[in-house]
């Protein structure tokens, strides 16, 4: 059997294998807020992918090149929630692209996931931050409901959220990555509740090899949780 790249990192001695982490029971519940716009949360795909392709709520349509609303079939049953858009994101419009898309590729293969097939990804904020800084409190206030409506829409299995600003978002938090992940917490949609595992962004491992380990583990309880490229339950 064809051994991947990350496997073979982790067998190699690159960094550390983790265990799969038996998944815990949901902690840190978090509510997702009634979206500020009572159309978003009425709009259909197609109506909710025009919105964001028009949205000028905030300056960051000023300096867009595209909007990023996301990737990957919509039947997924997995989401990735990240960040926001970069400058290869902003003028492809398309999410995790670059050397950080193909650390994300190379970790979901190593879980026999397939991007196209197995996941959803979308940001937080749908234009890119200029010089790709921090988003600010007002930018994700504004899209925070294209987001929820993806969710409730997609319905996925369970969303694994990448980014300090990504898992504070969803989470209604300040907590730090290091405090959110290792456990599963619950994200509230449509009268029921979606698992969600917090790691780190791929962005950030590339530059902090030694939490790849960390990050790896976090998505073996993702998959412990969520399952791996078998087909949702009707």
């Amino acid at each position: 059997m064809a051994v991947s790249p990350l496997a073979g990192q982790l067998a190699s001695g690159q960094f550390a294998a983790a265990p799969i982490i038996a998944a815990a029971a949901p902690q840190g519940r978090s509510a997702a807020p009634a979206p500020e716009s009572h159309a978003v949360a009425a709009m259909s795909w197609t109506e909710l992918r025009a919105a964001v392709q028009d949205c000028a709520l905030c300056g960051l349509c000023r300096g867009r090149t595209k909007t990023v609303f996301g990737s990957g079939a919509q039947d997924s049953p997995w989401m990735i929630v990240g960040e926001a858009p970069g400058a290869e994101e902003d003028a492809r419009g398309e999410p995790f692209v670059g050397q950080a898309g193909r650390l994300l590729e190379s970790m979901l293969g190593s879980l026999g996931l397939s991007r196209e097939r197995d996941v959803f990804i979308a940001n937080v904020l749908k234009c890119r931050p200029p010089g790709n800084r921090n988003p600010e409190p007002d930018e994700m206030r504004q899209c925070e409901p294209y987001l929820h409506r993806q969710i409730a829409l997609l319905q996925p299995r369970g969303i694994l959220v990448m980014g300090r600003f990504a898992a504070q978002t969803l989470l209604r938090t300040d907590a730090t990555i290091a405090s959110l992940r290792g456990r599963v917490h619950a994200y509230r949609v449509n009268g029921g509740e979606l698992p969600m595992v917090v790691t780190y962004h791929p962005a950030y491992l590339l530059r902090n090899l030694p939490d790849k380990a960390k990050a790896w583990a976090d998505l073996c309880l993702a998959r412990e949780r969520f399952g791996a490229g078998a087909p949702r339950p009707d």
